[in-house]
């Protein structure tokens, strides 16, 4: 548990291109005690993060070092080319890497892509950063390689993407230190499992109160007589719901 013992928190580290929106706004439903501390990461930084005690957990691309940190794999992301809005590529649906034979393929150092070959003609200098290269990319210097979500997070007028196929394709995960995991790791692999409020997977429960007894022993009904449920018998209420008067003896 993060924090001190009268406000526990949790410390969640994401990468660029990530959006937990929809899991944070569960937490915080369903945790309203314990606040969800958010703080974004570059890629290449969320493990060192995590491995220094800055984050309870992060949400991180592929891979990680199993020996130290645990891991779920959520989901793969479709790769996709950066190109200007009036780039010959653009008239296809779908790119293939030999499409990109003449134009320079820009390399960022923080790519999250592991390529055993790049395609294209490579760059003079790699740009620092993916939103350096987008910027490249605007300038007509190049074309760009990315996840859909880097490309949509740096999106631009005037630049657009296609699917490249045969490419490397990067998986997010959430991902925490193996010897430290606490409760509200659990809660939070819960809830990006999609599991229920009400589920207790994972979670050491109370043990369970014994409940009291019902006495299913039915109560003794008084004895009725023989006819006493027939309309009109004897000792019955006659039609009209009236009794009458007793008639006194002469």
């Amino acid at each position: 548990m993060t924090g001190s013992d009268e406000t526990p928190s949790f410390r969640l580290a994401y990468v660029p291109g990530v959006m937990p929106d929809k899991w944070v706004r569960i937490w915080n439903e369903r945790q309203p005690g314990v606040p969800l501390i958010l703080t974004q990461v570059p890629a290449g930084a969320a493990a060192e993060r995590l491995r220094g005690g800055e984050a309870d957990a992060g949400l991180v691309r592929l891979p990680v070092d199993r020996t130290v940190f645990s891991a779920i794999s959520l989901y793969t992301e479709q790769t996709v080319v950066v190109v200007p809005k009036d780039h010959l590529v653009t008239a296809v649906d779908e790119v293939a890497p030999e499409d990109l034979a003449d134009d320079i393929v820009l390399h960022p150092l923080d790519d999250v892509l592991d390529w055993r070959s790049l395609p294209g003609r490579p760059a003079l200098e790699r740009p620092a950063t993916t939103a350096d290269a987008v910027e490249l990319v605007a300038a007509g210097i190049g074309v760009l390689v990315v996840p859909l979500s880097l490309a949509r997070l740096h999106h631009r007028k005037d630049l657009t993407h296609r699917p490249l196929k045969d490419a490397p394709e990067s998986s997010v995960a959430l991902a925490w230190p193996e010897d430290a995991k606490t409760d509200q790791v659990e809660d939070f692999i819960g809830i990006v499992r999609g599991r229920t409020a009400n589920s207790t997977r994972g979670r050491q429960q109370p043990p369970a109160q014994d409940k009291p007894q019902r006495d299913d022993r039915r109560k003794p009904q008084p004895a009725r007589s023989p006819g006493a449920n027939r309309r009109g018998s004897s000792g019955g209420t006659p039609k009209g719901g009236k009794r009458g008067k007793p008639r006194r003896r002469s």
